[in-house]
């Protein structure tokens, strides 16, 4: 008889320690929870309003397998006016979630078998989507020094090797706040051109930075021909993480399987739920604009206040909700979470969660109130006056 188990793929799945932190503290009214990546703050009213209204007026049917024409239109300009990137709306494909695109594009362009390469540490599902698909991952770390992060170029590049077939970015990252630089990004494209390596480009954060209105991105630079596909998030800047909806960029070539895999998928976004993106992506820049300066100020209220305790290390981030720090003699940063939990009621997630190159540090989302980061502050400056 055989056993009822998923295929060995799926068992090997880095299991979420975020979770397993989280699940610890569950039950307790009194923890101050940092651990998840998402604000304190609801979605914007006028966003709301407009997916109610349009729910309510019946807007409950399937819709194009790309995504309303509204919306993708609306994104078009949206990135003309962002990147300079002359994108038009045919090719562009409205995804349920961020993660359904990374997802998508891994099935667009890997087979079983193929390398991919990431830079990390990095969110466990940007490494798990290519060996979900039977493919192998290779991840180049960005190191911590001089007060930030930064990526060894010479690294990365002898990682592109003719035999790859995908390279991930994310930046900002999640979970360090490292940002590409701009300069790099001629020298990474050329690279996969010359090794017909698929670039997907995670840009989810790329509006929460903080001294610029936008990261860096690939798209103004690729052609229509070039092997790069840009993955977004409405989740983030506009504060609409439980949405789930995202979208993507792709060259024209794809479009067509992309809509035949999303219908394997999803079939579609709902529509109510696209008609409250249109208007996020056409009316909601001063809440970006609102919101990153809040995360500015929480930057640096949390790492400013993280560098004065003894034995804590800050590099501070280039974008992102995050920073990612390190505890003199940490190497459990599970086990140090839990213990965090269990002695303050303070709830962080563990480096070890963004893969091997994390452990031994710590993540705090800042996108909080003041009064609560200032909180969950003293909270560790007590755990750590009592060891």
């Amino acid at each position: 008889m055989f056993a009822p188990t998923p295929r060995p793929e799926v068992q090997d799945l880095r299991i979420s320690r975020i979770r397993e932190v989280a699940n610890a503290g569950m039950g307790r009214d009194d923890i101050l929870a940092f651990w998840f990546g998402e604000g304190d703050q609801a979605t914007p009213g006028f966003i709301r309003q407009a997916a109610s209204d349009a729910l309510l007026a019946g807007r409950t049917y399937y819709t194009h397998n790309l995504g309303r024409p509204e919306l993708r239109e609306a994104l078009s300009r949206y990135l003309a006016g962002l990147h300079g990137a002359p994108i038009g709306a045919d090719r562009i494909a409205v995804t349920s979630a961020g993660v359904s695109a990374l997802m998508l594009a891994a099935q667009l362009v890997l087979s079983p078998g193929e390398r991919t390469v990431v830079v990390g540490p990095i969110w466990p599902n940007v490494v798990e989507i290519p060996k979900i698909l039977s493919g192998a991952v290779e991840v180049v770390p960005v190191e911590a020094g001089q007060g930030g992060w930064r990526l060894d170029m010479d690294r990365l590049m002898s990682a592109l090797t003719p035999g790859t077939r995908a390279l991930i970015l994310n930046s900002p990252n999640n979970p360090t706040g490292w940002t590409l630089p701009a300069e790099a990004r001629a020298a990474i494209l050329e690279r996969c051109r010359r090794y017909g390596i698929w670039l997907i480009c995670d840009d989810v954060y790329e509006r929460l930075t903080f001294d610029r209105p936008s990261a860096p991105s690939f798209l103004p630079l690729a052609t229509p021909e070039d092997r790069v596909i840009g993955v977004n998030s409405f989740s983030k800047a506009w504060r609409m993480t439980g949405w789930r909806l995202g979208w993507m960029a792709c060259p024209p070539a794809l479009m067509e399987g992309l809509g035949v895999l999303i219908e394997y998928n999803t079939s579609c976004a709902p529509d109510f739920v696209q008609e409250g993106a249109r208007v996020a992506v056409e009316q909601g820049e001063p809440v970006v604009a609102e919101l990153r300066a809040e995360l500015a100020a929480a930057r640096d209220q949390v790492v400013g206040a993280l560098r004065s305790l003894p034995g804590v290390e800050a590099p501070m981030p280039d974008g992102g909700l995050y920073a990612f720090f390190r505890l003199e003699g940490c190497t459990d940063s599970l086990a140090l979470c839990k213990d965090l939990i269990a002695q303050v009621g303070l709830g962080l997630a563990p480096g070890v969660a963004f893969g091997p190159e994390g452990e031994g540090w710590l993540r705090w989302c800042f996108a909080a109130r003041p009064e609560k980061n200032a909180a969950g502050l003293e909270r560790l400056a007590a755990y750590l006056g009592s060891r």
